[in-house]
């Protein structure tokens, strides 16, 4: 069986309660529960234990971090969660180190990782409109995509050798919002991405 860790980013705000966030965590472990997947859950603003999380990451197939964008970038509570726990998987849990070798003191950096095989995915919630990306004409990404802006967490677990799945976004969720149309795009998303690996793997095994 697929095993997947879904880690929940959400930072509580008294304008950002983080339903959406924890709406988007519930669906897809519904989702994926019924399509026959293990399935465990991560609030990095809960109450963590770092060595459990670390075998969480070994234990997981795929992590789904479903995380708002604040100040563009993920949590506070989640960069909180990847100082304790991914600075404790350098030691041989999630990486060896940086990958460099005395013989090759400035080759191959961040080319460590324990995790190779396995895939993550970003699900992101947005307060910018999806017409603020990819477009040259727009002042503040100027032609960059969710992606380019998120090119820094995908180093990240590219740092422990893992692959990544296409991303997924809910935009402009503080003022427009259309959550029933986000969880309709969700699930089609996880269908497109999670359950045909499921599905090639069956046939690749069979």
């Amino acid at each position: 069986m697929t095993n997947v860790l879904i880690i929940n980013g959400h930072q509580y705000y008294p304008s950002a309660e983080g339903n959406l966030n924890k709406s988007l965590v519930n669906q897809a472990q519904a989702l994926l529960t019924k399509k026959g997947y293990n399935v465990r859950i991560t609030a990095s603003q809960d109450t963590y234990n770092v060595s459990e999380e670390l075998e969480k990451h070994q234990w997981a197939d795929i992590i789904i971090l479903q995380t708002p964008v604040n100040w563009m970038m993920v949590s506070w509570s989640f960069k909180k969660y990847m100082d304790e726990v991914y600075t404790a998987g350098i030691k041989g849990a999630l990486c060896e180190g940086d990958g460099r070798t005395s013989d090759a003191p400035k080759k191959n950096y961040g080319n460590g990782g324990k995790l190779k095989g396995k895939k993550y995915m970003l699900s992101l919630t947005f307060n910018a409109p999806e017409e603020a990306f990819d477009a040259p004409d727009e002042y503040l990404f100027q032609g960059k995509s969710v992606d380019d802006l998120f090119f820094a967490m995908h180093m990240n677990f590219r740092f422990f050798g893992m692959e990544a799945l296409e991303t997924f976004a809910c935009y402009d969720v503080m003022k427009n919002p259309d959550v029933e149309n986000d969880f309709k795009r969700f699930e089609a998303h996880l269908e497109n991405q999670l359950f045909s690996i499921k599905k090639s793997n069956l046939r690749s095994n069979s």
